[in-house]
């Protein structure tokens, strides 16, 4: 199963009676606000679920070629790890 953005504003607004409306413009202000704050380099810590963070990988003097051009030496990308609750969750699942 997917959860998608649709999906998570309908169960959002059944369990809290919040109309589906105000649900979407909070999960779509949310959604900018970690992106300006992982784009500046900064760090989201969701304590008992994960923390979002932007990582930094340098390629070395020769990264490569890409097929319109030299290939970045650095690149960044988004990182999650999960807290040690939400471990924990996961591998009872599996015993």
């Amino acid at each position: 199963m997917t959860l998608t953005k649709a999906k998570m504003v309908s169960e959002i607004g059944r369990r809290t009676r919040l109309r589906n409306a105000d649900v979407q413009r909070t999960i779509e202000t949310l959604i900018e606000v970690w992106t300006e704050e992982l784009v500046s380099g900064g760090r989201i810590e969701l304590e008992g679920f994960c923390v979002l963070e932007v990582q930094t990988i340098d390629r070395g003097e020769n990264p490569g070629r890409l097929r319109y051009g030299n290939a970045p030496r650095y690149i960044r990308r988004v990182v999650i790890k999960m807290s040690k609750r939400l471990r924990r969750k996961l591998n009872q699942r599996d015993s």
